[in-house]
């Protein structure tokens, strides 16, 4: 691949875009907003000048309802050898193409599973695929010289290629982050009138719960008005447990032993499904789950402190496997907790003591 075209340079176009310029690829970018593809090419993403002929592979970066619009529109136009798009739903777009008579063998459906919180250009950078799952849909009909460049660009993107059916791809990213992002965003909600003492009290749990509850709204609105099948099955089945949540916290309030006996089960039950399910999470590197021992160290909202945490435990020949952090509500503190392997754990506590640092259990 010596020449790209990305069209539509929001946050995963012009990290793609990135990707690709800083691997020696000529990029060219388009926007229907020429001010958003300006700020693109002033980031290093390429330059939104016109290409004079054909690319080598134009990347459609819309938003799922547009794509198939887009594409449609670039391949009658000849701009490219090969197209893809990186929407999170692949089959409505194909299948919006097909009902169009257009020829797609030279067209694959692909989904980079990776993203912010935040979106459009000032937002990307050039490693935000590295080894995430990029997933791609290619049908019997589909050039190989289309795929070759798909996972050209995935290499270029540092990413992991990942081959699906379409549908079954829909079914899976409504599991995994679709749904998700709704529960989120209704756990999110009860907290925009809660009193402020409350709100107060919040700490990582609800942080991590509510995370991407962030995201933007009409991004979102596309995301799901392209999959909202999937989404409504699985939110149907989410339902119905928390109607069987709710009967079994009412009968631990009441004075029946019986019935306290059954919300204490069906309360538990609930608990034990959700620890089966957490457990299939992947782990590092994609691997499975890792049980690992934390370290908590309490540092001060300074700049360096973590620098030197890191630093203090690669000299003593730890590995950090995961970090999160916690802030004090209110202070200028925070709670650093350093999962390391567990044989790992009395040795980076004690050579953080030995340096200073304040460990909490």
């Amino acid at each position: 691949m010596r020449t790209a075209l990305v069209i539509g340079t929001g946050l995963i176009g012009t990290s793609a875009a990135l990707a690709l310029s800083q691997r020696g690829v000529t990029v060219h970018l388009a926007d229907h907003d020429a001010e958003q593809a300006r700020t693109a090419a002033a980031l290093g993403a390429g330059t939104d000048e016109a290409p004079d002929g054909p690319v080598d592979l134009a990347i459609v970066a819309a938003p799922p309802a547009h794509v198939a619009d887009v594409l449609a529109d670039a391949m009658r136009r000849g701009v490219a050898r090969g197209y893809l798009d990186v929407a999170s739903v692949k089959g409505g777009p194909r299948r919006e193409l097909e009902a169009r008579g257009l020829d797609l063998t030279a067209y694959l459906g692909t989904h980079p599973m990776s993203g912010r919180e935040k979106s459009g250009p000032l937002a990307a950078t050039g490693d935000l695929f590295e080894g995430r799952p990029w997933v791609l849909t290619p049908t019997r009909d589909t050039d190989t010289e289309v795929l070759n460049l798909a996972l050209e660009l995935v290499s270029h993107c540092r990413a992991v290629p990942v081959v699906m059916d379409a549908d079954a791809h829909d079914r899976a990213v409504a599991l995994v982050s679709h749904m998700p992002h709704l529960v989120s965003s209704l756990v999110a909600a009860r907290l925009e009138h809660a009193e402020e003492a409350a709100v107060r009290l919040c700490g990582q749990g609800i942080r991590d719960v509510t995370r991407i509850a962030a995201s933007d709204p009409g991004m979102w609105i596309d995301i799901l008005s392209a999959n909202p099948g999937p989404v409504a099955d699985l939110l149907t089945d989410v339902a119905a447990d928390l109607e069987e949540t709710v009967r079994a916290l009412r009968a631990l309030q009441s004075s029946d032993d019986d019935k306290r006996r059954d919300g204490t089960t069906g309360i538990e039950d609930v608990l034990r499904r959700g620890n089966a399910g957490q457990v299939r999470v992947p782990g590092k590197h994609g691997s499975a789950p890792r049980a690992y021992e934390v370290v908590a160290v309490l540092i001060d909202d300074q700049p360096g402190q973590l620098a030197r945490i890191f630093a203090d435990a690669g000299r003593a020949g730890v590995n950090i496997e995961d970090v999160r952090i916690e802030h004090a509500t209110g202070q200028q503190a925070g709670l650093v907790q350093l999962m390391v392997e567990p044989k790992a754990a009395p040795v980076l506590s004690a050579a953080l003591r030995d340096r200073g640092w304040a460990i909490r259990q």
